[in-house]
């Protein structure tokens, strides 16, 4: 039969529904298990009063209850992972037992107390296996690290956490973050909610850190279950208040540098048959954004959560479970030197320019679950999730223009809405974890931009012998021989008017999976196969076999693990039909033909085709006592047609571009010290090969490297190495006083557009700067602005740059070129005259050494009933050295961004 999404998207409903039917219209959630039992006395009967604790060491996550008048107790709301779960009474000796939680299937555990000397409760600690058996290499990060890091963006607290807690993420600007070599090829999984679309403070509202319980970062082969965007899956567990029989919470306030203040409060409470976490919180600085300059100006913003989870336990085998939230931000596009007194056409000061944004989320997501027996469960969700992006010009067009960063002035209205239907069924018996499930996926793109020239140098109608624009009535003006006409009515120095451009889509996206883990003594497999039916502006299907192996040492502490996964990589969805169609428009298509960088190959849609890859994972983990864990494992990614992206002319508006190929190799490592005596300790590392190849087969914009090359570039996410170590030590004599300190280094993003010199690699980057002068190496400084030049930090002959004076100087006839054997940078590192390779020596962000660090106490004063009150404070202070550094240099992405100087927050909270 031909294939039909939409028959296929009926059948998937009426399957769903009937689902939904048979669980009696309970909700739940596919991220968390459930772990419940008995303790019973050495006379067979059932304890009451019995304490349980469930704890994990190595992510800090650990939970309490005492068995009620039937000798039961429950853990709702359960990261997956594997804990060690104790019961214990005065009196009674304490029973402990390892259980591993990766099903929604609920757990049953009995606990047989024997008469003992053991006269309280006891702690877990350092009694689990601390390496995990799974066959795919992933973080554990829980609330307890949470609570005490030192995090550098207020305003994208999540992806700063990922960043910091998890090994393989290079950091970027605006809290951007590139999984193992792939430009933001990230998927957040919200409850069993899957969200794909980028996460950056400068696309999207991203889930309020505050409402994260737990988080488990997957850097290694995906499970069948995930797909889409998948080079690393981070599955958030939410706060719940089912089970909080007492109202409980926390107001926050702090307030910093930059005039950064923030106000919070969260509230969890319910009792045994549901309950309800609500989180609000509201910010504004003067630093919402990174900006082009280590100085901070034009730069303030404001963002407001509303995140709510909903808990009904409808009774044994039925539940509800909702999560909505609303998130609002407004933003100031940071200016730079050059957007300081903008002077118009006309020679006339314009003022500053003044580029804003708004953002608004909405996020509703139900998950319906329902236990069929004691070995299955079945989960039906739904959600609707909305950003709507504003992009707001300076009030007088004229203000956005900056020589050679400015030509054009935008605005933009576009909207991103997904709706989504997913199922799986789990079961749970003998050695066998199995799950299958589906999903249907409809995403809505409405995209309006409205542009305008502003450069009189762009399309001008006549030039004067010099080529530059003068009046066609002036004396010796001459008709421009790459006048273009179709530009003319929206030149703005020519009295023209904005063009508006509307595009719109709909992409279907079908996945259908299987996978079922399997125990068998020491040995863990991992199979699974998934489907994905992709129909967007392009059609795509691809089989996905995934599998993976693991084998557990017990003697030496040691797992052994292997995994294999296909995926089919979807293209990115913001301004995803401007990039598809854009050089099929003829105003486009213009625009971009007059740019030095490059053109549209002919005027035409140029379609996404959805990639595969082939990725590969071998790796260990390894425990050295009961409080040390090391982990690693080494990569193969291997990607046809592969994803990153561009900027529409020189405006600040982005889209997707889609390359030949990518091959990205490398390692990922993660270690662990346990709490030990106060102190424990986090190191993460990864060093990824990000190997691009060109040509550019999809989507507007510039190939970078020479023109009609095949040969491989290192994109401009691509680090050789990065990692982070988190130390915090609780002091002995008051453990609620803690010191918690970060060490990030970074050895630098690719910086592709920094000047250079080699003019005999036909695979450099330099051709374009590299001029010889009387047999002499010179670079060509004049395509930089001197404001450029200072931001890159160069140095000619031991001459500064400066945001008004350029480093370089004029040499017979050149206006501003260095010897390249003396131009040098600290923010930069510029390869050696004619050693400049693209693939194997490109420019890069100098490396960088940055340290955070946090002082706080979470119980000041003591007062009253301690653990039902308390006052909390901390002092944070993020760079603390003022290091001095970028994240990128024009970027093709993302432009030029500079680190956090140095900032300090004072916090204070009251918790109840």
């Amino acid at each position: 039969m031909r294939f039909s999404i939409s028959r296929l998207m009926a059948f998937f409903i009426v399957v769903g529904v009937m689902l939904a039917f048979a669980a009696g219209a309970a909700f739940g959630q596919s991220t968390s298990g459930v772990v419940g039992g008995t303790v019973i006395d050495p006379n067979g009967a059932l304890m009451v009063g019995a304490s349980v604790q469930l704890a994990n060491p190595v992510s800090g996550y650990t939970r309490a209850a005492v068995t009620d008048n039937t000798g039961q107790f429950r853990f709702n709301n359960i990261p997956f992972d594997q804990y060690t779960v104790s019961a214990s009474k005065n009196g009674f000796s304490t029973d402990k037992k390892q259980v591993q939680v990766y099903s929604t299937v609920p757990m049953s555990v009995a606990f047989h107390l024997e008469v003992g000397s053991v006269t309280s409760s006891v702690l877990v600690e350092g009694t689990v296996d601390t390496v995990e058996q799974d066959p795919t290499f992933h973080a554990d990060v829980d609330r307890s690290l949470i609570n005490h890091l030192p995090v550098e963006s207020p305003s994208s607290q999540l992806s700063s956490i990922v960043t910091l807690a998890s090994p393989g993420v290079a950091a970027d600007s605006n809290g951007l973050m590139h999984g193992l070599g792939d430009h933001a090829e990230n998927t957040f999984n919200l409850d069993g909610q899957q969200i794909t679309d980028q996460q950056s403070k400068v696309f999207s509202n991203m889930v309020p850190a505050t409402a994260v319980q737990s988080m488990e970062v997957i850097d290694g082969a995906p499970p069948a279950e995930y797909g889409d965007k998948t080079s690393l899956v981070v599955k958030l567990t939410t706060r719940s208040g089912q089970g909080v029989t007492v109202p409980t919470g926390s107001v926050t306030l702090s307030y910093g540098s930059f005039g950064t203040s923030n106000a919070a409060i969260d509230l969890a409470y319910g009792g045994t048959n549901g309950g309800n976490f609500i989180a609000i919180d509201g910010l504004q600085s003067g630093r919402f954004l990174d900006g082009p300059e280590f100085s901070v100006f034009h730069d303030k913003g404001n963002e407001e959560n509303i995140f709510d989870r909903v808990d009904f336990q409808l009774g044994k085998k039925d539940s509800v479970h909702i999560d909505g939230q609303y998130t609002h931000s407004w933003f100031q596009t940071p200016n730079d030197y050059e957007n300081i007194g903008v002077i118009d056409p006309n020679g006339n000061n314009v003022g500053n320019t003044d580029q804003r944004s708004k953002i608004g989320t909405v996020n509703f997501s139900p998950t319906l679950t329902h236990v069929i027996n004691n070995e299955a469960v079945a989960n039906l969700g739904f959600y609707v999730r909305r950003d709507a992006y504003n992009y707001y010009p300076s009030n007088n067009p004229f203000a956005d223009y900056a020589l050679d960063q400015q030509q054009e002035s935008i605005s933009q209205f576009r909207t991103l809405t997904n709706m989504g239907l997913h199922g799986d069924v789990s079961y749970v018996k003998g050695v066998n974890n199995a799950k299958l499930g589906g999903s249907y996926t409809q995403t809505f793109l409405r995209e309006n931009d409205n542009i305008g020239i502003v450069d009189p140098s762009l399309n001008p109608a006549c030039v004067d012998a010099s080529g530059n624009p003068a009046s066609c009535s002036s004396p010796g003006a001459t008709a421009n021989p790459n006048y273009n006409p179709v530009l003319a009515p929206y030149d703005l120095t020519a009295g023209g008017k904005l063009y508006a451009w509307h595009g719109r889509a709909d992409v279907k996206e079908l996945a259908l999976y299987g996978e079922d883990q399997i125990t068998a003594g020491n040995w863990m497999l991992n199979l699974g196969i998934r489907g994905d039916f992709y129909n967007g502006l392009t059609i795509q299907r691809q089989a996905e076999p995934r599998a993976g192996v693991s084998y557990d040492i017990k003697k030496t502490g040691t797992v052994l693990r292997v995994s294999y996964a296909r995926t089919q990589e979807t293209p990115f969805n913001e301004n995803l039909v401007l990039s598809s169609t854009g050089c099929a428009d003829p105003v486009l298509f213009a625009i971009f033909a007059t740019l030095p960088a490059g053109s549209c190959a002919a005027q035409a849609v140029t379609p996404f085709n959805p990639g595969f890859r082939n990725e590969f994972h071998a790796g260990f983990g390894q425990a050295l006592g009961r409080h040390f864990v090391i982990n690693g494992e080494y990569i193969w990614k291997y990607t046809h047609n592969a994803y990153d992206f561009s900027v529409l002319g020189t405006t600040p508006i982005t889209f997707p571009i889609e390359w030949s190929r990518s091959k990205i190799p490398g390692y990922a490592m993660s270690a662990a010290l346990t709490d030990l005596k106060g102190l424990s300790v986090r190191f993460n590392a990864s060093s990824v090969a990000a190997r691009f190849f060109n040509p550019q087969l999809g989507g507007v914009g510039a190939t970078p490297g020479t023109a009609g090359s095949t040969s491989a570039f290192r994109i401009d996410h691509d680090e050789h190495f990065n990692e982070t170590t988190h130390l915090e030590y609780a002091m002995p004599f008051k453990k609620s006083l803690y010191y918690a300190f970060n060490w990030r280094y970074d050895s630098g993003l690719v910086a592709g557009a920094s000047p250079c010199y080699n003019v005999t690699d036909p695979n450099s980057a330099c051709g374009g700067t590299s001029i010889n002068i009387n047999n002499q190496p010179y670079v060509d400084l004049s395509g930089l602005s001197p404001d450029q030049q200072f931001q890159a930090g160069l140095v000619c002959n031991g001459v500064k740059a400066t945001p008004t004076t350029g480093t370089g100087g004029p040499v017979a006839g050149n206006p501003e070129v260095c010897l390249a054997t003396q131009l040098t940078s600290k923010l930069i590192v510029i390869p050696a005259p004619g050693t400049e390779d693209d693939d194997k020596n490109p420019q890069r962000i100098a490396p960088r050494n940055v340290f955070d660090m946090a002082l706080g106490d979470d119980n000041l004063f003591h007062f009253g009933d301690h653990q039902r009150y308390k006052i909390a404070a901390r002092v944070t202070a993020i760079n603390m050295v003022n290091k001095y550094a970028l994240y990128n240099f024009l970027s093709t992405f993302s432009g030029t961004h500079y680190l956090t100087p140095r900032a300090l927050t004072a916090e204070v909270s009251f918790h109840f």
